[in-house]
């Protein structure tokens, strides 16, 4: 099989500025509809992305968690601009976001720290995430130890928490046959979004 012969008619909706909000919004039902990719640039300005999960949105923004100290968080440290991408392929839909990352507050992300799992709070200390690991016994008997220390009750690692993006541009792209796809854009102009279309 030839990848480049590899085609996919997209037909299951459309994306109007009849049927679309006002303002951008995110909702549906899905399997895991909150797995993004997000992307950074370091200060050598190569690009990288990778899969994390989105643990809250409201007006202000979207909100995950990682380790500060990974390479996502070290670019972010470095230069705050990112995008987030979600690919729903049952809805033959992409919805790209950018804007300005920041990190929230230190009681927002020890709210959140508290409602994970015991294994992922363990994991948290354990894992030094983006760094060399000599083998993957290395990282079990660290979480060992890490669970031998505190037991039930590990409190957020200081390395470890929230992000928020706050958008500023939101692009939703609807696959349509004939690749005369629906693209629309959200711009923020002051505090109003200025809705376009463009071409596919």
């Amino acid at each position: 099989m030839n990848i480049a012969d590899l085609r996919k008619s997209y037909e299951r909706a459309a994306l109007s500025e009849d049927d679309s909000h006002p303002d951008p919004l995110l909702n549906s039902e899905l399997p895991e509809p909150n797995a993004m990719t997000l992307a950074t640039v370091g200060s050598d300005l190569r690009p990288s992305t990778r899969v994390v999960l989105i643990k809250g949105y409201d007006a202000a923004g979207l909100v995950w968690y990682t380790n500060y100290d990974s390479r996502k968080g070290l670019e972010l440290a470095g230069n705050p601009w990112a995008a987030l991408q979600f690919h729903w392929a049952e809805l033959e839909r992409v919805v790209r976001i950018e804007g300005r990352v920041e990190r929230v507050s230190a009681a927002e992300s020890d709210a959140y720290f508290q409602t994970r799992p015991l294994e992922h709070r363990i994991g948290a200390w354990a894992s030094a995430q983006s760094r060399v690991l000599s083998s993957r016994a290395a990282l079990v008997a660290q979480a060992l130890k890490v669970g031998a220390q505190f037991v039930l009750q590990p409190p957020r690692p200081p390395h470890w928490g929230g992000y928020r993006l706050h958008p500023d541009r939101w692009e939703f792209w609807q696959g349509r046959p004939s690749r005369l796809h629906d693209r629309l854009r959200y711009r923020l102009e002051g505090t109003d979004w200025v809705r376009e279309r463009l071409y596919p």
